[in-house]
Parts: C-alpha cells; structure tokens; sequence
C-alpha cells in the first residue's frame, strides 16, 4: 500500500533521526561539509532504533543523499558534467526506487493520474504560477546577483543546454524530493512533519545549485506547495507541469539578466 494511502499516521520519536537525516542535506549540500555522513549515519541508526520500517526508509533517503553528494550540484553547462551530472541525479532516484521494491514496501511510485482531467482550480494555479514567476524572480535573481551562480549563457547553444538543464533538474526534484523523500516520511508522519523533512532536502539542494542569498525564504514555500500539491492530488504529472512553469520563468530570467536587451519585459 502506498504510503500515501496509509491511515494518517501520529507523530513520534522517531522525527528525531528523520530530521537528523533531512539536516545532513543541509550540511552535505549547503555547507559542503562531510561532516553531513557523519550525522546522515546517526539519522538511519536512530531510525532502526525507533523501528526497523523507518530505519529502512531513513537508509533508503539516505542512499539517495550520499549519491547526489557523490558530485558537484553546482550549475555548469560544460557537456561533461551535463553527463555525469545527469548520471548521477538518475541514479539518485535510481537505487531508492530499487530498494524500495527490494524490501518489498512499494512506497516510491510516480503516479500519472492519467484519464483525469483537472480542475478549474488546479489550471487557475499553473496561470498563477507563471503570473507569480514573473513578479517574484526577476527581483529575486537580479537584485540579489544570484543568477551570476549560473553560467552566462549568449550563443544559442548555450542557451539550448540551459534551457534543457533547467527542466531536466526540475523533472528530477519532483521524482526525488516528492516521489522519494515526501513518499517515503509520508509512511511514518503526518503530512506536514513529512513535508518540511522533504523541504530542508529540496531547499538544501537548492542552495547548492544556486539558490543562495534569501533564496531558501522563496525556495521554502515552493518545496512545501509542491508537496501540498502532490498529496491533494496525487499526481506526479501535474506537480511536473508546475514545476516546469516556473522553471521556464527561471530560464528566462537567468538570460535575461545576463543579456539585458532579451527579454526585456520583466520588472525588478
């Protein structure tokens, strides 16, 4: 049974080594410290304290962690690090899902909802995230100097390679952070204990990216809707789309400000 079907399930001691788990994250992502296995080791150890299950789940994350450590998160365009890079993410969703299905939980899907249409409110949401896109991120990016975190990009082709990285990643943060991570909390906490332990993961991965400066106040509240987003509608396609909205906005303030006569029609 998926995790997210499951009776709602109360809070426990166990969120000790959950969180110990999701603040590794942050020390392996955000401070590049490896200090962060160290504290990932005495998360899993928790878990298995508390139960096997968790500590299963918590050794699941944590595998996904170390490999997505394993590599520079930073944004590079170069081909070769498009390539392992790529590797790396795919691998990172990978072996959690394969561990999953190894013990037998059948916690990790990514559910398509297909045949269903959407609502009227789910279509008014992705008109307003563009619409939300377009007013927070320019001022986010440029007046912060954060879009300098990404390469400047002014031939075409650097433009194609920013453009497909960028909806490539995002793709990935909905397949790990919310299919993986989120799926997996969502077992043994409530909803929303089980997406802020998911949110420190996705913000701390995002600050490596690139995110930095007040970007974990913007990132934070993405991270929490999308995983808001997924319970109400247990769809993987429609929180993509989502995400994909907003990441082309990213795309195209990201260019624009490293070309100011492009784009030119953004407010900041």
């Amino acid at each position: 049974m998926s995790s997210l079907t499951r009776p709602e399930p109360s809070i426990h001691w166990g969120v000790v080594p959950a969180l110990a788990v999701s603040l590794s994250a942050t020390v392996l992502f955000a401070f590049l410290n490896p200090w962060g296995y160290l504290l990932l080791a005495v998360g899993v150890a928790g878990g298995f304290a508390h139960s096997r299950a968790l500590g299963r789940d918590l050794a699941i994350i944590g595998a996904g962690l170390v490999i997505v450590s394993s590599w520079p998160m930073e944004a590079n365009l170069d081909w070769w690090n498009i390539v392992v890079m790529g590797a790396v993410l795919t691998a990172a969703v990978g072996v959690p899902f394969l561990l999953d299905r190894w013990w037998g939980e059948r916690t990790i899907r990514f559910p398509l909802r297909r045949g269903e249409p959407w609502s009227r409110l789910e279509r008014a949401w992705l008109v307003a995230v563009l619409v939300l896109g377009w007013l927070i991120l320019p001022f986010y990016f440029i007046r912060s100097e954060s879009y300098l975190n990404w390469p400047a990009v002014h031939e075409w082709h650097e433009v194609a390679r920013l453009l497909i990285g960028v909806s490539a990643v995002g793709i990935w943060d909905e397949l790990f952070f919310i299919c993986t991570i989120f799926a997996l909390y969502r077992r043994h906490f409530p909803m929303w204990t089980a997406n802020v332990l998911q949110a420190i993961v996705f913000v701390s991965f995002l600050w490596e990216l690139g995110y930095r400066s007040w970007g974990p106040v913007m990132t934070s509240v993405f991270a929490l809707v999308q995983g808001w987003i997924f319970q109400k509608t247990r769809s993987l396609t429609y929180v993509i789309c989502v995400h994909l909205l907003f990441d082309l906005v990213v795309f195209l303030v990201i260019v624009h400000a490293h070309n100011r006569e492009w784009f030119a029609w953004f407010i900041y």
